[in-house]
């Protein structure tokens, strides 16, 4: 009888910057599980117009946060899906506490990775990061600059900076994480599910730190 593969339920933990997006989007690629993110569930359940989705939009609209009970049910709801019955990986989620302790009930945990990396990194990172409008493709001045100044290399649109990227805003977000985050990862460091990663260096040697903490 052959052997099941092998369940890979992972988290991802990281401040703003940290390059969690772009790891998970590898990792789980060669894993062969879905990399869900719950921004991009939020943003497609409301583009969507799933019942869901348009309850959720009724807090955005209103400049609300998005309960967790809602963020939660939708989050079940994806891992329903059959590309997760051989794990998933949680890009970002849970943040804090409450939400852990939630996820619990129907989706286990087999390892966290914590992303960590210097707070001058992540402000010279964040600051010089640079969008484009059309086509969401994401450049870094410093580390992952356009081939041509201000144009994006994909499609040719023009790159803008975002107004939550300017050094106080992005200041307040790395307090945010760190205030809401610390108690998430003692509690998985108690669970003996927490493995920490240093996020600094290429791209190539970050990911072979995570290969190694979740192998």
């Amino acid at each position: 009888m052959p052997l099941a593969p092998p369940m890979h339920r992972i988290v991802f933990l990281g401040p703003p910057g940290a390059g969690k997006g772009t790891q998970a989007a590898e990792l789980a690629k060669v894993l062969g599980i879905p990399h869900i993110s719950t921004g991009d569930l939020l943003r497609a359940a409301v583009a969507q117009h799933t019942p869901l989705g348009i309850e959720a939009d009724g807090y955005m609209r209103a400049g609300k946060l998005v309960p967790d009970d809602l963020v939660l049910r939708m989050l079940q709801e994806r891992l329903r899906s059959p590309d997760a019955r051989s794990g998933y990986l949680l890009d970002g989620f849970p943040r804090t506490l409450v939400q852990a302790e939630a996820l619990t009930g129907f989706a286990p945990i087999d390892r966290v990775v914590s992303f960590e990396i210097p707070e001058s990194v992540l402000m010279e990172r964040l600051t010089q990061r640079r969008s484009c409008p059309n086509c969401g493709a994401v450049y870094n001045l410093v580390t992952q600059p356009p081939r041509v100044a201000g144009t994006c290399d994909k499609c040719g649109g023009t790159l803008v900076g975002r107004p939550d990227d300017r050094p106080e805003p992005v200041y307040t977000r790395l307090q945010t994480y760190h205030r809401q985050t610390a108690p998430l990862l003692e509690h998985y460091a108690r669970l003996g599910l927490l493995s920490r990663i240093d996020a600094q260096g290429s791209r190539e040697a970050v990911s072979e730190r995570i290969r190694k903490a979740v192998a």
